[in-house]
């Protein structure tokens, strides 16, 4: 991968409206995981991964029709794309999977150890230093980890830990799809021509994990599951990612992503009250120590090059 140019990024001050939206996508990227977890009796894991793809597909290309996108233009970027696509695929064959096994509200914590895997990939991959402050926030984030996986609590088999494992295998694909994103020409495409790619790719890489799981859909889903099913295609993937990279786009990387360390909380409080999930004190005291972590990597370093534009595209799903 060639090294990318620095993306510039707007300093001025986050507007109430950008407060209240970031607070808004949070909410809906805790909740996603919920949601998943609703659907499942209803409709099996990688069907409802390829359901959901399929779904957000057209929601894309409409959103970037309306903006002017050429989806088709030669401008160099499939090859990366398709790289990307098949880590995107890969990655939610891993956490719908995974999500079979764990509860939500581990899921949601493991998932957002992607920054931690991003971080250490541009250090290796695109040559940016990290400060000491990263460095601290890795270490804190990986003591997280290990403390949520490795020590005993109720309720937590080898089927869970298998699904934590899973989770988090599917974060570390999720950093290595920023990380090319990030070093490749497909950094300069449109957010929803470089969705898309990941998008379009993942359909046929699910459907055949489905295929192979011998999944099939049994009976008519509870109407609450196909509202769900919207919820994750029109406006999970197809919505609030376009969303994200518009703010992105108009305000400072570093402030938005702090807003991001809400989203686990938001997950595991939503477990808490919808799914009934129990929460002992030390997975509590784990998932504290994995979201400062996350703070600590995000925080502008005077020693760091610039290490939070590489993670400003994990927050996602």
């Amino acid at each position: 991968m060639s090294s990318p140019q620095a993306i510039p990024s707007a300093a001025r001050p986050l507007s109430a409206g950008a407060i209240a939206l970031m607070l808004m996508l949070c909410l809906t990227w805790g909740f996603n995981q919920i949601a998943v977890k609703l659907v499942l009796p209803d409709i099996p894991p990688m069907l409802q991964a390829t359901i959901r793809s399929m779904g957000a597909l057209p929601v894309l290309f409409i959103i970037g029709t309306l903006r002017g996108v050429n989806f088709f233009e030669r401008d160099g970027t499939w090859k990366p794309g398709l790289i990307a696509g098949l880590m995107f695929g890969i990655e939610f064959v891993l956490i719908f999977q995974g999500l079979r096994f764990t509860p939500a509200s581990r899921a949601v914590v493991f998932l957002y150890t992607a920054p931690f895997f991003v971080a250490l990939g541009s250090y290796q991959v695109l040559g940016e230093r990290l400060g000491g402050t990263q460095w601290l926030g890795l270490a804190v984030s990986f003591a997280g980890v290990a403390l949520a996986i490795g020590v005993p609590q109720p309720d937590v088999d080898a089927k869970v830990l298998l699904g934590d494992l899973m989770i988090v295998g599917g974060a570390a694909l999720w950093a290595a799809t920023t990380l090319v994103a990030k070093g490749t020409r497909l950094r300069f495409a449109a957010p929803e021509k470089a969705l898309g790619f990941q998008v379009a790719t993942s359909i046929p890489i699910l459907g055949l994990a489905a295929w192979l799981s011998g999944e099939s859909i049994t009976h008519t889903p509870a109407p609450l599951s196909l509202a769900l099913m919207a919820f994750q295609a029109i406006w999970v993937v197809g919505t609030t990612f376009t969303l994200w990279f518009a703010l992105v786009k108009a305000y400072s990387a570093s402030k938005l992503s702090a807003f991001t360390f809400i989203t686990p909380l938001f997950g595991v409080v939503g477990s808490y009250f919808i799914m009934h999930d129990t929460l002992s004190l030390t997975f509590g005291a784990a998932a504290v120590l994995v979201i400062v972590g996350l703070f600590l990597i995000n925080r502008p370093s005077q020693t760091a090059a610039a290490p939070r534009d590489a993670l400003l595209n994990v927050t996602k799903t």
